[in-house]
């Protein structure tokens, strides 16, 4: 039998599911900073991670309205961003403050999740360079996630909006 939680409570069974659904952000930029490095072992295992943490039926979006780039599933999303990051040599995605909101939450007699959907804020500061220049990106990631039976939390919906950049020359190292 599953119990509806108070949405938002902060029970052992709701902080659990917030504890994982966080997780799934930082799993992103790992996978993410993995990608970057454009090895076959790196892609493989970035790709491995984007799988585990996005439905297949994901909508992923990044960049201004205008100009936004856009893919559906895993595989969709890793292909944007090996071509976004395929000029730097170098990235690390830093994830800040994360808050998590319930839609919905159910629980076993057990106490573990059966279902449940969340929205999700997480504050990003990038660091993407080349030996001459680094381009620092600030961002908020807004995540829609549900609950899927036997794999976990993942994201569904994901929107980077960009709230500031700044691109800076590099001196070189003194040798």
């Amino acid at each position: 039998m599953t119990k509806p939680l108070p949405v938002n409570a902060f029970t052992p069974a709701a902080a659990a599911a917030r504890q994982e659904i966080e997780y799934l952000r930082r799993l992103y930029a790992r996978a993410t900073d993995l990608i970057a490095l454009k090895t076959e072992a790196s892609l493989k295992e970035g790709l491995t991670i984007y799988r585990r943490i996005f439905t297949e039926d994901a909508v992923n979006r990044a960049g201004d309205p205008e100009n936004q780039l856009i893919a559906h599933g895993p595989d969709g999303w890793a292909d944007v961003v090996r071509a976004a990051l395929a000029r730097y040599d170098v990235t690390q995605h830093l994830i800040g403050s994360q808050i998590v909101e319930f839609d919905g939450l159910e629980k076993n007699d057990a106490g573990m999740t059966t279902s449940g959907t969340a929205r999700m804020s997480s504050y990003l500061n990038a660091w993407h360079s080349t030996k001459d220049m680094a381009w620092i990106f600030i961002g908020t990631y807004h995540d829609k996630v549900r609950f899927v039976p036997d794999i976990g939390w993942q994201i569904y919906d994901m929107t980077l909006e960009r709230i500031s950049s700044d691109t800076r020359t590099l001196s070189p190292d003194p040798e």
